[in-house]
C-alpha cells in the first residue's frame, strides 16, 4: 500500500469560526492569527494506491466560483490538485474512488470542474466511483440554515446525473484495508476513513472531525459543528480509542502538523510527535 498526502492549497479564515467558544487568548497560543483575526489552515488530500484501487480523499475548492467567492478564503501557495497528484505520480483517470469525507465546499468543490465545451460541467476523475455519505447527500439536499452556503449546486448536481455516485449508509469497507466510519457532529455522515498501513498502523485521516492539532482539547471545536455536544461525545470517544491504538493522526487542515501520534497527559491527549506522510512512511 502506498500513501500519499496532496497538498491542494492554503487558505485563511476567521480563528474565532474555528475555535468556536475557546477564547483568543488561549487558542491564539497554539495557532496564531494574523491583524485581521485570520489564521492560515491547509486544504490537504489523503491519497490511498492499494495495488488493485487508487482511493482518493477530498479534493478542494476547484476553481469554478468566482473572484469574489474566493476573495474570502485568501487561497494561497501549496501545489493544486491536478499537480499535486501529478507530483505524487497520479493522473485523474487513474483514480478508482473518489471519497467525500463531506460536501462543505472545501472538501467536494475540485472533483467537479467546468466543461471546456461551454458553461456545463464534467467531473474531474472520469473512471472513478464518486462515494458520499446517504446522511450527508440528505443534509445537502436538503440543509439547514447554518450549512446551507456551504453546499452548492455547481459541486453537487454534476455527480448526482453522472451515474458516478455511490452512497454509504452506515460504516463498512471499502476497500481492502480501508475502513469507512460516519461521524455526525461537524455535520450528519461525515465520512472519516481509517487505513492498515503496510507496517501495521493505523492512519486516520480526521477531516472535520479533528481539523488540527490544536484542537485536540476535548472543548476545542468550531462553530461550523451542527451538533456541538455530538462532537464533544464522538471526538472523546475517538481521542481514547486514537490513544489505546496508537493510531497515525493525519489532520486535513492543520498547516503546521501534518501526521501526529499521541500521548496521554494531565490535559488530555497531546502531541507525542508530528511528521509528514513522506518522511516517515515513503
Amino acid at each position: 500500500m502506498k500513501l500519499h498526502a496532496i497538498d491542494i492549497t492554503h487558505f485563511k479564515i476567521d480563528g474565532g469560526a474555528m475555535f468556536g467558544v475557546v477564547p483568543k487568548a488561549l487558542w491564539e497560543r497554539r495557532y496564531p492569527a494574523d491583524e485581521k483575526n485570520l489564521c492560515t489552515w491547509t486544504l490537504r488530500s489523503l491519497l490511498v494506491d492499494t495495488g488493485e484501487r487508487v482511493v482518493l480523499f477530498d479534493n478542494g475548492y476547484g476553481d469554478k466560483q468566482d473572484e469574489k467567492f474566493f476573495k474570502h478564503v485568501h487561497l494561497h501557495n501549496g501545489d493544486g490538485l491536478l499537480d499535486g497528484l501529478a507530483k505524487a505520480g497520479y493522473a485523474p483517470e487513474d483514480i478508482t474512488d473518489m471519497v467525500h469525507t463531506h460536501l462543505h465546499a472545501d472538501h467536494c468543490g475540485g472533483g467537479v470542474r467546468r466543461s471546456n465545451t461551454g458553461g456545463s460541467f464534467e467531473l474531474v476523475f472520469p473512471n472513478a466511483h464518486y462515494w458520499i455519505s446517504k446522511p450527508q447527500w440528505e443534509s445537502a439536499m436538503y440543509p439547514n440554515p447554518q450549512e446551507a452556503a456551504a453546499f452548492l449546486s455547481e459541486n453537487l448536481k454534476p455527480i448526482e446525473e453522472s451515474g458516478q455516485m455511490r452512497l454509504i449508509e452506515d460504516d463498512q469497507e471499502l476497500c481492502e484495508g480501508v475502513k469507512i466510519r460516519l461521524f455526525n457532529g461537524h455535520t450528519r455522515g461525515q465520512m472519516i476513513p481509517f487505513v492498515e498501513m503496510d507496517n501495521g498502523k493505523t492512519l486516520v485521516f480526521t477531516a472535520d472531525l479533528l481539523p488540527s492539532a490544536a484542537h485536540l482539547p476535548l472543548v476545542w471545536n468550531m462553530a461550523y459543528d451542527v451538533e456541538p455536544l455530538v462532537t464533544l461525545k464522538e471526538k472523546g470517544k475517538f481521542l481514547k480509542e486514537a490513544l489505546a491504538n496508537d493510531y497515525v493522526l493525519m489532520f486535513q487542515h492543520d498547516l503546521y502538523n501534518e501526521c501526529v501520534t499521541l500521548m496521554d497527559s494531565e490535559k488530555g491527549p497531546k502531541v507525542k510527535e508530528s511528521f509528514s506522510l513522506k518522511n516517515r512512511y515513503l
